[in-house]
């Protein structure tokens, strides 16, 4: 009787030990625990690298451990979802992505090695960034109609980049070209830095680009902005009209960027990121770098996020359908 009556304390000992450590992980207590790696699905120098080198130091100062980005760069970002999600839902492997991560679960769908909506969890969007048509201003057309005017008479002569195939460039590209009435030939790269050079050195003839890798270039003449996607005008380059501005009505597209975590996290540290990330975006010296590349800070509730992942996912996969892409 006395052995069994010690088995039962000690078992009720140990799931109240359970019950201690499942509630301090649901209040976020005790994270991080150890160094926080932030997957990044582009190269260096891209838009959602940029946003999580100005993330991490910062995370790093607020909670006394080392914050790692972790270039992981290819088609849409497969191989960065594929490490998250594969990674231990403890709040130290994380995410930075773009609007790409809907792309590629729009576009791949059975083939991704991972479920884009029950194998993360959102955490927080971080920025809104609009993208701009650029070209080389050896290409001719000075702005967007004399290049939609090109395009129509060259019908599937054209070419533009994007930084993978169904990354926010590739979408955007997509939607114009639906709106616009022009078919031209797609070519991938790994990240946007990429596509921006070569659309400068002539090799590219027309793209869409974020805000930071390409403003350097239009201010130093070797690109022309011919337009910007959002319903309103950059304040980092107010001569450049939006696209509903200078060709198509209507038009309007704003990508964004934000923070995702393996599925099963605890909701403590969900939120305690959350909470700490739209701190970190408010600092003067977070926000105004953000603003002087063209980018609009933007912290959401972990839900909102999730849900802007879910709408945006069935949103590409109808424009993807329209425009007939498609993956082999």
């Amino acid at each position: 009787m006395k052995a069994s009556l010690a088995i039962c304390f000690t078992a009720l000992l140990g799931a109240a030990a359970g019950g201690q450590a499942a509630q301090t992980q649901d209040a976020g207590q005790g994270y991080p625990a150890r160094p926080i790696r932030i997957i990044v699905p582009f190269t260096p120098g891209s838009a959602t690298d940029f946003f999580a080198r100005l993330l991490g130091p910062k995370l790093a100062e607020s909670w006394g451990q080392q914050v790692v980005v972790d270039n992981r760069p290819s088609a849409g970002g497969i191989v960065a979802g594929d490490i998250v999600a594969r990674a231990a839902p403890d709040g130290h492997t994380l995410m930075l992505t773009s609007s790409a991560f809907a792309g590629s679960a729009a576009l791949y769908a059975s083939k991704l090695p991972y479920d884009a909506v029950k194998d993360f969890t959102g955490v927080t969007q971080v920025a809104s960034n609009p993208n701009m048509l650029v070209v080389a201003p050896t290409l001719g057309p000075k702005t967007l109609k004399e290049l939609i005017a090109l395009a129509r008479q060259k019908p599937g002569q054209l070419n533009f980049g994007s930084a993978g195939i169904g990354s926010g460039i590739h979408y955007t590209m997509e939607l114009f070209n639906l709106a616009a009435g022009i078919k031209a030939v797609h070519v991938p790269y790994k990240g946007s830095p990429e596509v921006v050079t070569d659309t400068a050195a002539g090799r590219l003839h027309y793209s869409f680009v974020p805000m930071p890798p390409s403003i350097p270039f239009v201010r130093s003449g070797r690109l022309l902005g011919l337009a910007v996607t959002t319903a309103t005008r950059s304040h980092m380059l107010p001569d450049v009209p939006t696209v509903a501005e200078a060709a198509i009505p209507g038009f309007e597209y704003d990508g964004w960027f934000g923070m995702l975590a393996p599925s099963a996290t605890p909701r403590g540290i969900v939120n305690k990121l959350a909470a700490e990330t739209a701190r970190i975006i408010a600092l003067p010296d977070v926000r105004e770098p953000m603003l002087n590349q063209g980018a609009t800070p933007k912290a959401s509730a972990p839900q909102a996020f999730e849900k802007l992942v879910r709408t945006e996912i069935a949103t590409r996969k109808k424009v993807f359908a329209e425009a007939g892409t498609r993956v082999e």
